[in-house]
């Protein structure tokens, strides 16, 4: 029974530490997650500050994990674009380090519970704050704790159940010298680190083992570890790309190319590399009574070396991927979401910029479709005419499934804790992504009407009608760019008058043409019936623009002094 209870304790103890590093990870994600966004977004110029920049994130942040889930995040979303994904990474790889000197700095010697525990008093009641910027101060803070207090609880259930021990029993079959032994621990450090996802965990479980003193598990095989957890590591990203676009599994491949290739570039150096870690350490830090520092500064020193031998490429390991995971043909592309997809969600804040993006192309494919309306007015071939109202049809059915799958998305994102900003900008979205929906409705109603005439053997419009529809059609053209500039640069404050002037004008003249139709109708111009299929494109033309400044106020603060449904 008590086995069972050491056991329990043991896989608890790394839970907690597993859980406060996601808690305290999340927690410094919200608070700075504007700054986070910026930073990875502009600060990637060139591959140096990429690389500087990635080290910078995920030091503050505490997980490479969360760090490269990020970056494929923003590659997915094409806020950034490949070759400064790499550098990130490259950087994350760096960053992840400050972990395991952490760790060695405090050491197991110390009763790191004793004053995780008190940290606890100033976290919760923050916690439990209304303000966003204090709950994610609090979460940080009990995140911190729980990490320590795990990795206490930790040493102490490994302790119990006699770890070194067994390490020792298991390694006493296994030859030390052997470099068959170190190709079998970076196995083995691979392997535990993408069932744990998260070489944090992993790493600090090498240093409490190594810690220990077992016969047979010294420098060199603690180091094969840390070399495997490299690898192991990558799959988090890797599966976090599995259903994004082909740009994020570029994005992950990269990783894990630069990660194995870092692996595999040491390992005929591997012992004299030790050798001389061991000798900065001691003779340079003179911090040989530390062994834990020797483990920390090969860690950091390897995913130096691979950074340094790599960034140089950067280039051509961005062709080299993308040789690997060519691009899908853009029909393929054409009927399903860009820039999301329903299993994908990184962190809440950051999938709010997934959305964004994809609402972006939302707008654009809805002025698109208003252009295939236009071109359908002037076209008198049956068959391009056919052609031309059959993608209109496709295209209406893509605006009813993109607002479905981008609503959807929402509301998952929605799910997870969020700013009050977020909170409103989610709001805002799902408006948006409805008034699309209608955009698309009543561009397909035009093409409709035009189809309708045909079908019915109505006669052509005549050449003033149809000079009217194009000027009517040029306005809302004209509505239809104000609307794009918005939704890709969204600000409650934006100046909208350009929108709303637009739309004053093309409400004036349908009016006017519906007055003309009257009396053109009555002087014998043309007949009735025509009258009506004029008459229903101006109104429909109206009603997309009435839609499109609805996209627009969208964005806007709630209380609005216009309302475009007149």
């Amino acid at each position: 029974m008590s086995t069972l209870i050491n056991i329990l304790s043991l896989f608890g103890s790394l839970g907690m530490f597993l859980y406060g590093m996601k808690i305290m990870s999340e927690g410094l994600e919200k608070f700075a997650g504007d700054r986070l966004r910026s930073i990875l977004a502009s600060m990637t110029k060139n591959r140096v500050m990429g690389v500087m920049t990635g080290i910078a994130v995920t030091t503050l942040i505490q997980s490479s994990s969360a760090t490269t889930v990020m970056v494929v995040s923003f590659v997915n979303a094409g806020l950034m674009n490949l070759v400064q994904a790499i550098g990130v990474i490259m950087g994350a790889n760096i960053g992840t380090t400050t972990t395991a000197w952490v760790i060695s700095a405090v050491g197991f010697k110390v009763n790191i519970a004793a004053f995780a525990v008190p940290l606890l008093a100033f976290g919760v009641p923050l916690i439990f704050s209304k303000q966003s910027k204090r709950k994610s101060i609090g979460e940080f803070i009990f995140g911190f704790a729980f990490l320590f207090m795990g990795l206490s609880f930790l040493q102490q259930s490994a302790n119990d159940m006699n770890i070194g021990e067994m390490v020792a029993n298991m390694l006493a079959h296994v030859s030390s010298d052997s470099f068959l032994t170190i190709l079998l621990f970076i196995a083995v450090g691979a392997l535990v680190t993408m069932l744990v996802q998260a070489s944090a965990a992993t790493m600090a479980i090498t240093l409490m083992l190594f810690d220990m003193g077992i016969p047979g598990f010294g420098f060199e095989q603690a180091a094969a570890l840390a070399m495997g957890q490299n690898i192991g590591t990558t799959i988090t990203a890797f599966m976090a790309s599995m259903t994004g676009n082909t740009q994020a599994k570029r994005a992950a491949l990269a990783h894990m190319f630069f990660n194995v290739f870092g692996v595999v570039i040491i390992l005929p150096f591997f012992y004299p590399a030790c050798d001389a870690v061991s000798w900065f350490v001691t003779d340079v830090m003179g911090a040989g009574d530390n062994p834990l520092f020797k483990l920390s500064a090969f860690h950091t020193a390897f995913n130096i070396i691979n950074t340094l031998l790599l960034i140089w490429f950067v280039n051509q390991i961005a062709a080299f991927v993308c040789k690997v995971l060519p691009l899908k043909a853009e029909q393929e592309e054409e009927y399903r979401l860009k820039y999301i997809s329903a299993g994908l969600l990184s962190t809440a804040e950051l999938s709010i910029l997934e959305a964004q993006k994809e609402i972006n192309s939302f707008a654009e494919r809805c002025q698109r479709m208003f252009g295939m309306s236009r071109e359908l007015v002037d076209t008198e071939d049956e068959k391009a005419f056919s052609e031309l109202f059959a993608r209109i049809q496709k295209y209406e059915q893509i605006t009813d499934r993109m607002e479905i799958e981008i609503a959807n998305y929402l509301h998952k994102v929605s799910e997870g804790r969020l700013s009050d900003e977020s909170k409103s900008q989610i709001q805002m979205m799902m408006r948006q992504i409805d008034e699309l929906e209608s955009v698309g409705d009543s561009c397909y109603n035009l093409g409709r009407t035009l189809n309708r005439k045909r079908e019915h053997g109505e006669q052509a419009f005549t050449q003033e009608q149809t000079g009217h529809i194009h000027t009517m059609m040029a306005l809302v053209e004209r509505a239809f760019e104000e609307m794009v500039k918005k939704v890709k640069n969204p600000n409650p404050h934006a100046n909208i008058m350009q929108s709303y002037n637009i739309e004053h004008e093309i409400n004036n003249y349908r009016t006017q043409l519906k007055n003309q139709n009257i009396r053109d109708v009555e002087n014998g111009k043309y007949n009735y019936q025509l009258g009506i299929y004029y008459t229903d494109m101006i109104s429909e033309c109206e009603k997309v623009g009435d839609y499109i400044m609805n996209v627009v106020q969208a964005g806007r603060t709630k209380n609005s002094d216009y309302d475009g449904n007149n």
